[in-house]
């Protein structure tokens, strides 16, 4: 456990930090439209490949933001830029509500890359330094399940109670964002903040360079960005377009994500999975089971069969996610954490704005296309993390 000052009072009073991540990341995970996102845009005038193309450049514009959001955050606090991240969620949020042109949803995504440079690294360390370090992969894991009880609320009242109304969507999911910006302001800071230092662009740097020279940690960070790129692509984005070629309704779309938003949940029992199989195999079998499914999807036109492995898809990307956090989280150790955990977002920004725009130019010629440079890029990225297996042994991972 970090405490800014020692004694049982630090502790508990760092401890408070838990539910409150959890309680913003349940409010933030409510996108009432998410069931239809993609159909969403499409409906307001976006194509597939237009959508791949702000998807692209929110990946670029996040990476431009990671060194001053890093080295920001290592002076100013964690906390005031928790503040500042989800305040300016909350206003891309308003965007997208009233965004009906290409122009109007590049601004959301502007606004949503800001508030994503100054949360990376500073969500993970703000739980990882208030919890001790050995229950990290569990905090890691309860915390995404709460984002996607979030999701199965917003989904469920999308599908209950909003249908069509996409306005109305967007209109609720402002206010649930706006709760949990009002809910930052009761984080506790989880180390003392620093006065800016001369040369600290200089030691970023360094940080950096010397994480380009390790190359096989490299390698693991180009493979996990790979796959998670292509997790968000194949149940976020190609899934709907999917389901409609294989005739399921519109309506039946939003139920249907009830039921992959459902198997998300599975990231709850991370660590758990993760001592049964042993961390190497739940880090490379989750990859390899994402590609084979990847090309199921290529040749099949069930409904059902589709949805299945969607959510097989979604169960095995959450349970290997806060796998991922924690062999990350474990690999820093300097004080500036944010900044440390910076520089691994921008290696994972540059690798996944490449595999969006390689997606989105296939999706516009074929899905299946698309479907099979999933595969490919799964058995790529699964065959890496055998390489990198040092990093999953249990002295590191455990």
């Amino acid at each position: 456990m970090n405490k800014l000052s020692g004694g049982t009072s630090s502790s508990v009073c760092l401890s408070v930090n838990i539910p409150l991540m959890y309680a913003i990341t349940f409010f933030q995970g409510m996108v009432f439209y998410a069931p239809v996102a993609s159909l969403y845009r499409q409906a307001r005038g976006l194509t597939l490949g237009q959508i791949a193309l702000i998807e692209s450049i929110s990946f670029l514009l996040s990476l431009a933001l990671e060194l001053p959001w890093g080295l920001i955050a290592d002076r100013i606090g964690y906390r005031m830029t928790m503040i500042a991240s989800c305040g300016t969620f909350f206003l891309s949020k308003l965007v997208f509500w009233q965004a009906w042109s290409f122009g109007a949803f590049l601004l959301e995504r502007v606004l949503l890359s800001t508030a994503v440079a100054g949360l990376s690294g500073v969500t993970e360390s703000i739980l990882y330094l208030s919890c001790d370090p050995g229950k990290s992969q569990k905090v890691f894991g309860r915390c995404s399940a709460f984002g996607t009880a979030g999701l199965l609320s917003g989904a469920g009242l999308f599908s209950l109670c909003i249908g069509d109304d996409y306005s109305l969507a967007g209109l609720a999911t402002v206010v649930s964002y706006g709760i949990a910006a009002l809910l930052t302001l009761g984080i506790r800071e989880v180390r003392a903040p620093e006065g800016m230092r001369r040369g600290q662009t200089k030691d970023f740097g360094r940080l950096f360079l010397e994480t380009l020279k390790n190359r096989r940690f490299l390698l693991l960070l180009v493979a996990a960005a790979l796959y998670n790129e292509t997790l968000q692509t194949v149940t976020v984005w190609f899934n709907q377009n999917q389901y409609l070629r294989c005739g399921i309704s519109v309506q039946a779309i939003g139920l249907i994500y009830l039921a992959v938003s459902a198997a998300s949940l599975s990231s709850a029992f991370s660590q758990q999975v993760s001592y049964k199989l042993g961390p190497l195999a739940l880090g490379a079998g989750a990859v390899f089971l994402s590609g084979f499914l990847c090309l199921v999807l290529v040749w099949t036109r069930s409904g059902l069969l589709s949805v299945s492995v969607v959510m097989a898809m979604s169960a095995g990307g959450a349970l290997a996610g806060p796998l991922y956090s924690q062999v990350c989280n474990r690999q820093v150790h300097i004080a500036d954490r944010a900044t440390q955990l910076s520089i691994f977002a921008v290696i994972s920004d540059v690798t996944s704005a490449g595999a969006s725009l390689a997606y989105g130019r296939m999706a516009d010629r074929s899905l299946s296309g698309a479907f099979c440079l999933g595969a490919a890029v799964c058995v790529f990225s699964g065959a890496a993390v055998l390489v990198c297996r040092k990093y999953f042994s249990p002295e590191v991972v455990s």
